[in-house]
């Protein structure tokens, strides 16, 4: 290879390595837009992937990280909605311990607008 065509890719190669960043702050996420109108959430369709996103890493089939929870199916998820405050749990403000995900940040408030929709309007699979 010709030295100025290696000069070429080196340079075309540190350039592309300097467009990356690794800080989580500045990095985007999928963050579900509530439904408008008349739609009507449905855990299928929009909860199971925040739970799978934000809470399976620790309640997962097999709980981990001190939790005996487990929020891997539809029933596990109703449940704890119904009778484990989860909705309050996912709406705690940054810095209280019982925040969850354990730790924060907290969810943005879109996605937590979901669950809550999700639970007015009947908690349905």
């Amino acid at each position: 290879m010709k030295p100025k065509n290696l000069f070429q890719l080196l340079v075309c190669t540190s350039f592309l390595m300097a467009c990356s960043t690794d800080n989580p702050d500045t990095l985007m996420e999928d963050t579900p837009t509530p439904p408008t109108g008349g739609t009507t959430i449905t855990y299928r369709q929009n909860v199971k992937s925040i739970i799978d996103n934000n809470c399976i890493s620790c309640h997962g089939a097999t709980p981990r990280n001190g939790t005996s929870l487990s929020l891997s199916t539809y029933a596990q998820v109703k449940n704890a909605m119904e009778n484990r405050g989860l909705l309050n749990r996912i709406s705690l403000n940054n810095g209280n311990s019982a925040l969850m995900p354990q730790g924060g940040p907290r969810l943005p408030q879109t996605t937590i607008d979901v669950v809550a929709k999700w639970q007015q309007d009947g908690l349905l699979e």
